[in-house]
């Protein structure tokens, strides 16, 4: 076997990449072999008997599987997650997930006149204030009220 580091050595710098980037080709060894300058190297090159090799990268198709796996809930139990629950979810998107869908309730009840002005200003200010749990917490304290005021 000829040893083919000197050449291999010019081949890299010529084509700006690591030795371990070259590629020569095992048929045409002794050609290789015989080329002591850079220019006949780069005839080498030039001839495709030299040749750079491809960048390696690192496949995301794994990654990507694993993705579509997760947005259907896959792989999401116990054994797979890091963090505290507050981290994976925070209280503060909690909350605007919360607050938003209260606040969207009551303007679409405002809009079609089921509450007036003055009682959705005092539930909007009760929904702020944390006094209900959910959109369901809430209906159900309309309707409670409602069911109070009737009484009177």
């Amino acid at each position: 076997m000829v040893d083919l580091a000197n050449q291999k050595r010019l081949a890299a710098a010529i084509l700006n990449v690591g030795q371990t980037r070259v590629w020569m080709d095992p048929t045409k060894l002794e050609d290789i072999a015989t080329a002591i300058t850079r220019e006949d190297i780069r005839g080498l090159i030039e001839a495709g008997t030299i040749k750079r090799r491809a960048v390696v990268g690192i496949s995301r198709g794994r990654a990507r599987a694993r993705d579509l796996k997760r947005a259907k809930g896959h792989g999401k139990g116990h054994g797979s997650r890091r963090g505290a629950k507050g981290a994976r979810t925070p209280k503060k998107e909690q909350w605007m997930k919360r607050i938003r869908a209260q606040r969207k309730l009551l303007k679409s009840l405002r809009e079609s006149k089921e509450l007036t002005p003055h009682t959705y200003r005092t539930l909007y200010r009760k929904a702020k204030g944390g006094e209900f749990r959910n959109v369901a917490h809430l209906k159900s304290y309309i309707a409670y009220a409602a069911a109070q005021k009737k009484e009177v």
